[in-house]
């Protein structure tokens, strides 16, 4: 199975193939007169005029973890940078009970649409189904409901793209080492998305001769990430590369690093920090690539609403409405581009 992520030319030039092949299928019909397919499009132009105020109510979890409180701050900035949209946010919880009841709050209020970064995904689809049933649109954030009638659209990052991003770089770097020592600290084992970051970081190494030849799994919070690291080390007197799924553990993880004294190996974090990135940009730390996990999520979210409300399209595409589904990317973050990320980045 090849796993190995396509070139950014690669891609523009897939893309580029593919719009002149949408531009020719446009242009003939059997009268040879231009189609109607583009004509379906809203222009950039059209996008970011003001039109009627829609009302977006916005329920995401407790923001318990940098990532989640980017996720919040972006929603409410995106938000703010609609003149057309009210957005609403309800309370950050963690409690599955409190956000139904938030969810059936903003369908009692009569809003245009939701958008909804579940605290437990199966918990919330009732809800979410009786909103879509309501007619109000639900746009699901992260954590998929398990019904396709709860949401409108999907928007997540993509959990098994950043192990394979994660994994070929380590590949690209030790190329050939086929003893090479390749250690993993994954989240909470128990969640879909670290295995499905698991899986593909393992996907990747052996589609280059690797596997992973150390593993233990923290919980997402700095001091999680210090003890199951500290018991790494000790277990491993020797290493070539680490791969930490989550860059607020990693504030942990870089403490145990340090205090034991080692820097035989290289680091690649996963989310997309802002402390990790700072410890790219130095070049003084074992930590040399991070994995980018957008924290845009809930924010691209809110600018879905808008045009699903509004009744626009995607003015990019050639289709005349918003995708069902989108996953976003998981790009490598290195020396070599974290000045063009950084801004996009989350405190820890």
């Amino acid at each position: 199975m090849s796993v190995k992520r396509t070139s950014r030319a690669g891609t523009l030039l897939m893309a580029g193939a593919s719009l002149a092949v949408a531009g020719l299928l446009a242009g003939c019909t059997a009268g040879g007169s231009e189609s109607s397919t583009a004509d379906n499009r809203n222009s950039a132009e059209e996008n970011a005029a003001a039109g009627d105020t829609v009302v977006i109510g916005f329920s995401g979890p407790a923001a318990d973890h940098g990532w989640l409180g980017a996720i919040n701050s972006s929603a409410i900035a995106a938000g703010d940078s609609f003149p057309d949209v009210e957005l609403r946010v309800a309370e950050g919880t963690n409690d599955a009970n409190l956000q139904i009841s938030q969810v059936e709050t903003f369908v009692n209020d009569g809003v245009d649409a939701i958008v909804l970064l579940p605290t437990d995904g199966a918990a919330l689809t009732e809800a979410a189904t009786k909103a879509m049933e309501a007619g109000i649109p639900v746009i699901n954030v992260d954590r998929e409901f398990s019904s396709p009638f709860a949401a409108r659209a999907t928007i997540l990052g993509d959990n098994y793209g950043m192990g394979v991003s994660a994994g070929t770089y380590i590949c690209e770097r030790l190329g050939g080492q086929d003893d090479a020592v390749i250690a993993e600290i994954a989240g909470i084992d128990s969640l879909p998305l670290t295995q499905d970051r698991s899986r593909g970081f393992a996907d990747a190494l052996s589609d280059c001769g690797l596997s992973v030849t150390n593993r233990v799994a923290a919980d997402f919070t700095v001091q999680g990430g210090e003890a199951v690291t500290s018991q790494l080390l000790s277990a491993a007197p020797e290493i070539d590369a680490i791969w930490n799924h989550d860059d607020d553990q990693g504030v942990g993880v870089l403490a145990a690093i340090d205090a034991a004294g080692r820097d035989e190996f290289f680091m690649v974090g996963g989310a997309g920090s802002a402390n990790a990135m700072r410890e790219i940009q130095s070049g003084d730390s074992v930590l040399e690539a991070t994995v980018i996990y957008p924290s845009t999520q809930a924010a691209d979210g809110i600018a879905m609403a808008r045009l699903i409300a509004q009744g626009k399209t995607m003015s990019d595409l050639y289709t005349p409405s918003v995708p069902y589904r989108v996953v976003l990317d998981a790009p490598v973050i290195t020396a070599d581009n974290v000045d063009e990320y950084i801004q996009f980045a989350f405190e820890s």
